[in-house]
């Protein structure tokens, strides 16, 4: 992407993310516990990801506003709706605190 001007380099970004998010939203048959363990990363990751990129550009965006843009719906809507416990299996995998 070398050979793309800026701000169409970050008008593309901006388009996989926003399918990415939509993804997410669409998937709520795999937990955040998958996504860590599969791929080192999660929708509160995101939302992370996100919120920080608000603070360095002096945004103002709370930590529940950037984790609603994520998932669609206030973060507790989402886990009352979606979550559902993590399995033995999955925690013995999970790579822990500050994995990602």
């Amino acid at each position: 992407m070398s050979n793309l001007d800026d701000k169409t380099r970050t008008e593309l970004e901006a388009a996989a993310f926003r399918r990415l998010v939509a993804h997410l939203q669409a998937r709520t048959d795999v937990q955040n516990i998958e996504l860590m363990n599969m791929a080192g990363f999660c929708r509160n990751c995101l939302s992370n990801w996100l919120l920080d990129a608000a603070k360095e550009r002096a945004v103002p965006l709370s930590k529940d506003e950037s984790r609603e843009a994520v998932y669609g719906m206030p973060y507790e809507e989402w886990k009352a709706r979606h979550q559902s416990e993590a399995t033995p299996e999955q925690k013995a995998a999970f790579p822990g605190p500050g994995a990602h």
